[in-house]
């Protein structure tokens, strides 16, 4: 019989129905933020022919479903990852992946423009840029950003040879376009300080306090892995990373989206493998919104304050918010009906075991946060990011051996 009164996350969104992944191109427009992601409806299991559904909220956790913006069709199998361009008059462009079965590992990037201030109704344009003449595997994920008085146009990029990389295109109207090479790159046979595979998806470039940060998704032979990101210097249209770091841990965080709140800080929102209610029909989850800072060399995500706020108002048992202090010798647990998730702390990490793996998380010294919200859980320890979905409700953390905190307090 049917479950029709399993809680859902109340901080994170989740589709009525259907499956997700990356989220999209979020945006303040008209007094409230658009959310857009790739959507599969029907389905628990992700497919080609994704499109881009759409989300409104006024606070960035309080979520109204629409139809979806743009649909397969019109030359367009699926309708894969990208972001919105807003020019100087305030006029929106999408930018997406247009992707063609079976063989859409190489994509071409197409636009689409609103049909009224809503945003509700999207209509396609034409193809904006083809891929570049180089020895391609992969080809996808556009970002668009301003660069000295330019737009540029970064797209995921993945060479013969085990080269991941960015390619940059640059365009005075957004119309135009003209490939200037690889913006950044990186072979898959480097791993230190951090191992950043053989392809980036959705590599997107920013600045936080006057300095350059990239941030992208590490993919490899079909297999997604976490989020890196590279702190170092952006000009003329070349990366150059000074510092390489690992920021998500766990097997739930996956491809950031980038965007700037109401007040213009810097702030990344995920998509959360592993979250799937087959009663409802629904599959995956997007990350509450991190608000990012430096510290040094060192990229911090912690949760955006519209959190704290919904969290302290709507607080119940399965969905809390908890900042604790994770000692030597202390744990805590939150369980659901497939295990417990168990965090100690060992020096400078936070141990984190679920499903049978233990999972070591840099940590800085003091507290942590940890989100319980349903079927998610997300860690922040003030050095990088884990994240738990899971297919059933959690419930509230608990302390377990609080005589040890007692002794190290």
């Amino acid at each position: 019989m049917k479950n029709e009164h399993r809680p859902r996350p109340l901080l994170h969104f989740t589709p009525v129905s259907g499956w997700i992944n990356d989220p999209l191109a979020l945006t303040w427009h008209n007094g409230q933020y658009h959310l857009f992601f790739q959507y599969v409806p029907q389905r628990t299991t992700w497919a080609p022919d994704c499109r881009w559904g759409h989300a409104t909220s006024p606070d960035l956790i309080t979520w109204t479903e629409h139809t979806p913006a743009l649909e397969p069709g019109d030359g367009d199998d699926g309708i894969w990852s990208g972001s919105i361009a807003v020019d100087d008059d305030g006029q929106p462009t999408i930018f997406y992946t247009s992707v063609k079965v079976p063989d859409f590992g190489i994509g071409t990037i197409r636009t689409a423009t609103p049909s009224d201030d809503d945003w509700i109704t999207w209509t396609k344009g034409e193809v904006a840029v083809e891929a570049p003449p180089l020895d391609l595997i992969a080809f996808r994920d556009p970002f668009l950003l301003r660069d000295d008085g330019r737009w540029r146009m970064l797209v995921g990029t993945a060479l013969k040879g085990g080269d991941a990389a960015a390619s940059s295109f640059v365009s005075d109207d957004l119309r135009t376009w003209t490939f200037e090479g690889l913006a950044a790159s990186r072979n898959t046979r480097e791993i230190e300080p951090v191992w950043t595979g053989a392809l980036w998806e959705c590599p997107q470039i920013f600045s936080i306090d006057g300095r350059d940060v990239m941030v992208t998704s590490v993919w490899q032979d079909d297999e997604l892995h976490y989020v890196v990101y590279a702190i170092g210097l952006f000009v003329d249209g070349k990366f150059v990373a000074e510092h390489w770091g690992r920021l998500t841990y766990g097997d739930s965080y996956y491809a950031p989206s980038f965007f700037r709140d109401r007040d213009g800080m810097p702030c990344l929102i995920f998509w959360m493998r592993g979250v799937i209610d087959e009663d409802s029909g629904r599959a995956s989850a997007l990350s509450v919104p991190h608000l990012l800072r430096l510290d040094g060399d060192i990229l911090v995500a912690a949760p955006h304050p519209s959190v704290g706020l919904v969290a302290s108002r709507e607080r119940t048992t399965s969905r809390a918010s908890t900042r604790v202090s994770i000692h030597e010798g202390t744990e805590w647990a939150v369980t659901n009906a497939t295990d417990t998730l168990i965090f100690s702390r060992n020096g400078a990490t936070v141990l984190c075991s679920w499903m049978g793996v233990v999972t070591a998380v840099p940590a800085t010294p003091g507290e942590v946060e940890i989100l319980v919200d349903a079927e998610t859980v997300e860690l922040f320890t003030g050095t990088a990011v884990f994240s738990v979905g899971a297919d059933s409700p959690f419930t509230e953390i608990v302390q377990l051996r609080p005589e040890a905190m007692a002794a190290t307090a």
